[in-house]
């Protein structure tokens, strides 16, 4: 991806990205289901074991169109009939975030689904604080520059997060 492109659709609720679409008017169904399909793929190559409950807290993270916490994940599954103890809840998130197919966006410890889980990048959100809509940057220019900066310190950078909060265009507009 070019430098100072964002991924090719922006916008992204509950990890699935679109372009400021119409909430309406989407086929949630369909993402959740591509999601999946994608996920059984990359675990399949990667020889990762994607169980059913991983596989189900992978679904209902791509749920909602805003980002997931663990507890939320966990009463949905109650409401599925299937009681479930916190840590493993967790320990499935923690799962799905190894194989990058989420991103934890840690100022609000909850899950977004990553769009593009075949890739590896670091996590760049914008956070918008009306809506809690997430939208994922993939912006080399901005990974570059963590990485630059980190170095011109002395620091090597593992892992990169960056959230960003503000609102989003759909929230300035209400405003």
């Amino acid at each position: 991806m070019p430098v100072a492109t964002q991924s090719p659709s922006p916008h992204v609720h509950g990890g699935e990205v679109s372009q400021g679409h119409d909430h309406k008017a989407h086929d949630h169904k369909a993402c959740v289901g591509d999601a999946l399909t994608r996920a059984h793929s990359l675990c399949e190559a990667r020889g990762a074991r994607l169980t059913t409950l991983r596989e189900r807290v992978l679904e209902l993270v791509w749920s909602s169109h805003k980002p997931r916490g663990a507890y939320a994940i966990l009463e949905e599954m109650a409401v599925d009939g299937k009681r479930v103890a916190p840590l493993t809840v967790y320990r499935a998130l923690d799962f799905l975030v190894e194989q990058g197919l989420v991103h934890r966006i840690e100022s609000l410890n909850a899950y977004v689904g990553c769009p593009e889980p075949g890739q590896s990048h670091a996590g760049q959100f914008l956070v918008c604080e009306r809506c809690g809509d997430a939208t994922e940057l993939n912006d080399p220019a901005v990974t570059d520059a963590i990485t630059n900066g980190a170095a011109a310190r002395g620091f090597h950078a593992v892992r990169q997060t960056v959230e960003v909060l503000g609102l989003c265009p759909a929230c300035q507009a209400a405003v």
